[in-house]
């Protein structure tokens, strides 16, 4: 994978696979700590202790399309080959958080890419599940939440519907640049 946001809509993909209703993702860039964090967390079905200890070999899988899973496995390495950190934390029946922290000067760090285009897609493609989304850059921040949209359009409009979709393509670019012109 050649962007961060790209490791995002795959990790983001085990979030719907473990039947999640919420997914949360948090990016934070320090320029003071020189670091940029990464937090995607659900309240899916959790993996068990066992499962949890083997997940980071991309020889661990619960598809059966192929034998090997490399989106944990990867976003780990990526972030480690910066002089970053990785972590997992996992309760069955309760959910998964992965956190990567990744320095942000390192000639090895990833560009983010489209940020805003991949939880737009997200939104998209899982309608039903609620996607909250925290940015903060240095001092600055943005918060984006399904769970508001809903409230202010109603239950009844799908988040799919092109106008939606327009809007809150709009609102996650604008809100996302206004940090620091772009990520």
């Amino acid at each position: 994978m050649r962007e961060l946001s790209l490791h995002i809509m795959d990790l983001a993909q085990n979030c719907v696979k473990a039947g999640a209703s919420l997914m949360e993702l948090r990016v934070e860039e320090d320029d003071q700590k020189d670091t940029l964090l990464i937090s995607i967390k659900d309240n899916g079905c959790g993996m068990d202790e066992e499962f949890a200890r083997r997940v980071e070999s991309p020889f661990t899988t619960t598809r059966t399309t192929r034998k090997v899973g490399l989106g944990i496995p990867m976003f780990k390495e990526n972030a480690l080959l910066t002089g970053g950190d990785f972590h997992l934390t996992t309760k069955k029946g309760v959910g998964t958080e992965i956190c990567a922290v990744f320095v942000l000067s390192s000639i090895d760090r990833m560009p983010m890419g489209d940020l805003a285009g991949t939880v737009l897609l997200l939104v998209q493609a899982n309608p039903k599940m609620d996607i909250r989304l925290d940015v903060r850059v240095n001092e600055n921040s943005y918060s984006f939440d399904t769970r508001e949209v809903r409230q202010v359009l109603g239950d009844d409009v799908p988040l799919d519907l092109p106008e939606v979709s327009a809007w809150m393509q709009e609102n996650l670019t604008e809100g996302i640049e206004a940090l620091h012109g772009g990520m």
